[in-house]
């Protein structure tokens, strides 16, 4: 959700993201980090937030199901660490070392199933190791509502940590600290890597945990350091429900973003927003309305309740809705109007363009003021291609009309309702393409007679 601008840090710096992990407990044959916060892989929005720190590497440490996920780090520019054995998060961070060889500044290792770190709170942890008391590391904390089962950390009131303990292993007292390990930690590249070598496994998993370094670095005689983030930067996903919580605090932000930028929500809970929805000023958006993945609103269009909008482009003023699609490819252009199950796909609808309602507009140009009565669609597939339709402006189609595409409608030309359009209309031409009405004279009525005499029958 943030926006593009890139930050500064104090010095050149590296990311680790580790995703080796199963994922067990999303129950998904996907794999975990691959899962979409607001139609995005969460691993998506951490490198593209990293991204704005412009990071000298991204190592990904991938295991089990790496070939999923190797495509979208290679697509970000990102390189594929593997830990093939699960040893623990310390393990997993040495096995970026050969692909950060050479790199001998700071090193930030975070998680991929932990994604809404934001680009200020590494830049203040890169700033935090280069203070002139210049710890070993930094540890990101956060101080949750409910501490639950969490490591905590026990600082001095410099920010410097005296101890990091696991809630099992803590006292009454150290429990009653509120202060958390998110489990973040930035160290310098020499260090991160030498004091991770120290690090033992003597614990009831046999696993080499990446906060122990914190400890390794105490007992050389060397302090680290911690910075506070917000719970919700930190907030891990292992289930489908902490998933979903994740992208309902993640909308909620973008909610109050929106209409602190000038958009009015009439009801802010039941609208949903993309990743990378993107809204003009004084834009209404009524109730029920969800978009997908690239699409933009300009000022003062009003999305009436219950739309759904993918991949479209709403210009200035346009009104759509209410029950109103539009699907990938679609093009409202200044004050057009859709209406009422309406629904429109790689179709443009010009200049105050009207689709008032019930209709399809699929691989179609409609030109400017021209008017789509209801119960219209362009018939723009045979089973095996798509087809064309262009509508010229201020064109009339009568309700009910089926234009089957390739097929072009003149300006100003008005097509007759209940017409099967297959061939070219010229400019103002009418065209009516429909049985002739004829009429029986009292033919109903000896119609019901015969039958109902029929039925007394039986």
């Amino acid at each position: 959700m943030s926006d593009a601008e890139t930050l500064a840090t104090s010095a050149p710096m590296a990311a680790v993201i580790l995703a080796a992990g199963k994922g067990t407990r999303m129950k998904s044959a996907r794999h975990k980090v691959l899962h979409e916060i607001a139609g995005k892989p969460m691993l998506g929005h951490l490198m593209d937030e990293l991204d704005r720190l412009r990071p000298a590497a991204t190592v990904v440490v991938l295991g089990a199901e790496r070939e999923q996920v190797e495509p979208l780090v290679e697509g970000r520019g990102g390189i594929v660490a593997l830990q093939d054995e699960q040893l623990g998060t310390g393990h997993a961070v040495l096995m970026a070392r050969d692909a950060l060889a050479g790199f001998d500044d700071d090193v930030l290792a975070c998680f991929g199933d932990a994604p809404m770190v934001r680009a200020e709170t590494v830049a203040a942890m890169i700033a935090r190791l280069h203070e002139d008391d210049a710890p070993a590391c930094v540890v990101l904390g956060f101080r949750p509502d409910d501490p639950l089962a969490y490591g905590r950390i026990i600082v001095d009131k410099a920010g410097r940590i005296d101890k990091m303990v696991e809630h099992k292993d803590a006292s009454p007292q150290e429990r009653a600290v509120n202060l958390c390990n998110s489990g973040l930690i930035a160290a310098r590249a020499a260090d991160m890597f030498a004091l991770l070598d120290k690090v033992g496994n003597d614990n009831a998993q046999g696993e080499y945990y990446l906060p122990d370094m914190v400890m390794v670095a105490q007992d050389e005689g060397r302090h680290s350091a911690v910075i506070e983030a917000a719970p919700w930067e930190v907030a891990g996903i292992n289930s489908r429900a902490e998933l979903a919580a994740v992208e309902r605090q993640w909308q909620e932000r973008r909610r109050a973003e929106a209409m602190a930028d000038g958009v009015t929500l009439i009801d802010p809970a039941t609208v949903w927003f993309s990743h990378d929805t993107r809204l003009g000023r004084d834009v209404t958006i009524e109730p029920h309305v969800r978009f997908g993945p690239g699409s933009s609103v300009a000022d003062g269009a009003t999305i009436h309740a219950f739309c759904h909008i993918e991949g479209a482009r709403i210009g200035e003023g346009c009104s759509v809705g209410p029950y109103a699609r539009l699907r990938p490819g679609a093009v409202m252009e200044k004050g057009a109007k859709i209406g009422n199950f309406v629904e429109m796909k790689k179709a443009t609808l010009g200049e105050g363009a009207k689709a008032s309602h019930l209709t399809y507009l699929g691989d179609a140009t409609v030109g400017a003021g021209a008017n789509i009565g209801a119960g219209t669609i362009t018939c723009n597939y045979d089973g095996y291609f798509k087809y064309q339709t262009v509508i010229g402006a201020g064109a009339f189609i009568g309700s009910n009309s089926a234009l089957v595409a390739p097929v072009k409608i003149g300006d100003g030309a008005i097509i007759g309702a209940g017409s099967v359009v297959t061939k070219d209309v010229e400019a103002d031409a009418l065209a009516l393409a429909r049985g002739e009405q004829s009429a029986k004279p009292g033919w109903a009525k000896k119609f019901r007679d015969a039958m109902s005499r029929k039925k007394a029958r039986k």
